[in-house]
């Protein structure tokens, strides 16, 4: 999209779409590359929870792997709070935690 930009405003003279096109396409641009930077944060929690778990309970088997989103989806002071503890939880307390929520 960027190089599109550059691309329309380099061909002069522009008309009146290819003027309004350009005018849309930093917005565009920004909200792709916004949910682009929110979709890679995501996924680098989801790593980094899905890593503790395997860590500490070995393999990332169904029933854990079914907490991954539960956990994820914790307000971020008891998410934290939650993985500072995780190496004095045992795997059955924390599979009933969340079972009991869902």
């Amino acid at each position: 999209m960027y190089a599109l930009e550059k691309n329309l405003q380099a061909n002069q003279p522009l008309d009146e779409d290819e003027k309004e096109l350009v005018m849309r396409l930093p917005p565009l641009y920004e909200q792709d590359r916004e949910r682009a930077i929110e979709q890679g944060i995501q996924q680098g929690q989801r790593a980094v929870v899905e890593n503790l778990l395997r860590t500490r309970f070995g393999e990332l088997d169904v029933e854990l792997s079914a907490i991954v989103d539960s956990l994820l989806a914790l307000p971020s002071e008891e998410f934290a709070a939650l993985l500072l503890q995780l190496s004095g939880i045992s795997r059955e307390k924390l599979l009933a935690r969340f079972q009991t929520e869902n």
